[in-house]
């Protein structure tokens, strides 16, 4: 009997040790220079438009005094609709600009900006939609204050940013329409394919979400956007790439099917994780577009 005691104490102390591994890799952050984004996008898509435009920054002060920064790309036309984009995992503001022209050829005025831990601001740790959701809830309550004009204001996020737009909406921003492009319904979900993949024991992220519990307050239970469009009324478009093999696109199909309000899902095809837009620019526009006017807010 002792030496059972004493091998499942071990077994315990080696999985819990895995665990804390786990969750420190996967909550930790190595964020691109803005520079970096920037040579990315210029080597996939035409963002020669940017430096021709009106841009300002500024900074916003988040629920917690994190300090958060922001560009607004003013619209050429004078317009009183404005989008919040919120970029994915690793990127910045730059990391927008694919969808950024959408928006000003809609006539849209076009708020970018930095996630948590990301770009310009102060390093710190992934919470996946959790503290990011409350750091986008207070860009749009700064911006519906900085911004009275707007009679039109929508959110579009892609991956991370999708599932920060989606889980925001448990605060009922005011806010008309999110696109939510590849976003995660539940991370735990795609951190088990991703074991599946390797041929390793799925129940290690369990471990791992106990270990991030403990250490940074966070559960991986509680990264799950999904439990958010319980009570959703606000229009979204969710858009995914059809061959995404990072995020499936199951993770859209459930969120579809868990929000109450107008919704519409499109695939693209031959889209592998965040390139719907770079694969097929012209039917994403397109998309967007109808299911504005579909809305009425064009």
């Amino acid at each position: 009997m002792k030496w059972i005691i004493i091998i499942l104490a071990v077994i315990t102390v080696l999985l819990f040790a895995v665990g804390f591994r786990m969750a420190d890799t996967t909550m930790s952050i190595k964020p691109q220079t803005l520079e970096e984004a920037r040579e990315w996008q210029q080597e996939h898509g035409d963002i020669s438009w940017y430096d021709n435009v009106e841009k300002t920054d500024y900074t916003v002060s988040s629920y917690d005094g994190y300090v958060l920064h922001v560009q607004l790309i003013s619209n050429p036309e004078k317009s009183s609709k404005y989008v919040l984009i919120s970029h994915g995992y690793t990127d910045n503001r730059i990391g927008s600009l694919k969808y950024a022209d959408i928006y000003l050829d809609l006539g849209f005025n076009v708020i970018v900006y930095d996630l948590r831990g990301h770009g310009l601001n102060e390093k710190t740790y992934c919470s996946y939609s959790v503290r990011e959701a409350k750091d986008l809830n207070a860009l749009i309550e700064d911006s519906r204050e900085r911004y009275p004009d707007a009679d039109v204001f929508g959110l579009h996020g892609e991956s991370l940013g999708a599932a920060t737009s989606i889980s925001c909406l448990q605060y009922k921003p005011d806010v008309d329409f999110v696109v939510s492009d590849c976003g995660f319904s539940d991370i735990s979900g795609v951190l088990k394919g991703g074991l599946k993949m390797m041929h390793m024991p799925r129940f290690l992220v369990d471990v791992a979400g106990i270990c991030a519990g403990i250490k940074y307050g966070i559960p991986f239970s509680q990264m799950k956007p999904i439990e958010a469009l319980k009570e959703n009324e606000i229009p979204i478009l969710f858009m995914h790439g059809a061959v995404d093999r990072f995020i499936k696109p199951e993770n859209s199909e459930e969120m579809q099917k868990a929000t109450i309000g107008y919704s519409e899902l499109h695939l693209i095809k031959d889209a592998d994780h965040a390139l719907s837009v770079l694969t097929d620019h012209e039917s994403y526009e397109e998309f967007v577009k109808e299911f504005l006017k579909t809305l009425n807010l064009l």
